[in-house]
């Protein structure tokens, strides 16, 4: 009987050394995403470990969309899918106006939960992308009341994300490019679900929330593994949309006499709350600019979707023109987002200017010169200004708003991005599909931002003051 020889190791197996090999690229790019997601001192302080969070939450979200999406949209003919999406806005408005009063205060009451509030969001989906697997097929109403549930879940997620970014800061990093970061994890994560949910799909209607359903049970552990100091509520109060004391007119608040408190503002006694509108008209004009920039990507998300389908492009078939849309807003959205890193030492009000115009002068060239080119030139300067209108606002809040009612004040601001939103893709039902009608109405939406909130954030530019940068 042979007998190894001391101190000679055996060779490994054949099968041991495939096993290996078969494990070592997964694991190296394992290690490149964890050094990416961490750089920065993103590791040390827990913004890592948000970030992949949010990636796994973008692509549990991007496998149910695939799956209504084939279900609503592809699988019935123009007219009856307009119906099914009508139905399916008019479900997922009562959402949105239930995240305004009772989402926001709720978080105020009980900033000690968000991780558990992230969790239950995630579980929630999770069931709820099992219990939808069975319907899914049939497309039956019973369909929509866990799409509905699904979509609470995600929105109430968003919020709290949005609230605990500021926790999660490292030193080096500042709270607009943290954002820029979580948000890039996220497009990322949801462009390589797409094809995965794809090829689910492929296998039958129900494998993508299957799929769904085993990525929101990792984001449920995932999030109790985020830093405890998420749940930490200190120095933070509510903030509120409510008129209030401009700063520096002496009302409302006096500076601390003494002590750790010295020289930042305290509240006297029965003066009103701190809101947004403390901080003066900069923040309310960004939220006014960024819901008809948030309204135009709703819009524009579900016009073109039913126009070219029924309408493609010249020279191009139905799945081509979609896609060419699909990818150029996509595209689009990243490229905003890296810009926004790129973009160091600008005042946000003079960026959401820019954007509002870029946005105004494509729509309406895209009316007037209607074609492939436009339609695609629409697609991704949505996706662009939509992505630097969010973090130009996030930086004026950085900026304006004093840091005990901050993370109150991203809740409510991420609630009104995410109604606009909605409230764009019902006006875009009620539409008749006409390619130059759509694009002249989504120029109206844009015109009415300019409208709004133009004038106050040039006053506030030419104002002066501290400047946020935006990376």
């Amino acid at each position: 009987m042979p007998v190894d020889k001391p101190g000679k190791r055996s060779k490994p197996s054949a099968a041991r050394r495939a096993g290996r090999a078969l494990r070592r690229p997964p694991a190296a790019l394992a290690r490149r995403i964890r050094r990416a997601t961490h750089a920065g001192g993103a590791g040390e302080s827990g913004l890592g470990k948000l970030i992949e969070l949010h990636a796994v939450n973008s692509a549990g979200d991007m496998l149910i969309t695939v799956a209504l999406a084939s279900t609503v949209f592809f699988s019935v003919p123009t007219g009856e899918a307009r119906g099914r999406v009508a139905l399916y806005l008019a479900v997922t408005m009562a959402p949105f106006a239930l995240l305004a009063p009772v989402v926001g205060p709720l978080l105020d009451r009980l900033p000690h939960g968000r991780r558990a509030a992230m969790a239950a969001a995630m579980l929630a989906r999770a069931l709820l992308a099992l219990s939808m697997a069975g319907a899914v097929a049939t497309g039956g109403l019973e369909l929509y009341p866990a799409a509905l549930g699904v979509l609470v879940s995600s929105k109430a997620y968003g919020v709290v994300r949005s609230a605990v970014v500021p926790r999660l800061l490292p030193p080096r990093i500042s709270l607009v490019k943290a954002n820029s970061r979580v948000t890039l994890a996220g497009l990322l994560a949801t462009g390589a679900a797409a094809p995965a949910a794809a090829g689910l799909h492929a296998l039958g209607a129900r494998w993508p929330l299957y799929g769904a359903f085993a990525l929101f049970l990792v984001g449920t552990f995932l999030s109790f593994s985020l830093d405890p100091k998420v749940d930490s509520a200190k120095g933070e109060r509510p903030a509120r949309l409510t008129k209030s004391a401009e700063p520096g007119d002496g009302e409302g608040t006096e500076p601390a006499r003494s002590g750790a408190g010295a020289g930042e503002p305290q509240r006297r006694e029965g003066a009103p709350r701190p809101g947004l509108r403390t901080v003066g008209g900069a923040v309310l004009n960004a939220l006014s600019a960024n819901a008809a920039l948030r309204g135009l990507s709703g819009f524009l998300t579900f016009f073109l979707a039913f126009l070219l389908r029924e309408h493609p492009l010249h020279g191009l078939s139905a799945a081509v023109s979609l896609g060419l849309a699909g990818v150029a807003a996509g595209g689009g959205n990243a490229l905003g987002t890296a810009l926004g890193a790129w973009l160091r030492a600008r005042a946000p009000e003079v960026i959401i200017t820019a954007v509002l115009f870029c946005a105004l002068g494509v729509t309406v060239a895209a009316t007037v010169f209607y074609g492939p080119v436009a339609v695609t030139a629409v697609a991704a300067t949505a996706g662009i200004v939509q992505a630097l209108g969010k973090l130009s606002l996030d930086a004026l809040i950085q900026r304006d708003v004093p840091e005990q009612v901050r993370t109150s004040a991203f809740a409510r601001s991420e609630t009104l991005m995410q109604m606009s939103w909605v409230l764009g893709g019902g006006l875009a039902m009620v539409l008749p599909l006409a390619g130059r009608l759509g694009t002249g109405v989504a120029a109206g939406v844009v015109a009415a931002g300019v409208a709004v909130s133009v004038r106050g954030l040039l006053a506030a530019a030419r104002r002066g003051g501290p400047r946020a940068r935006l990376s």
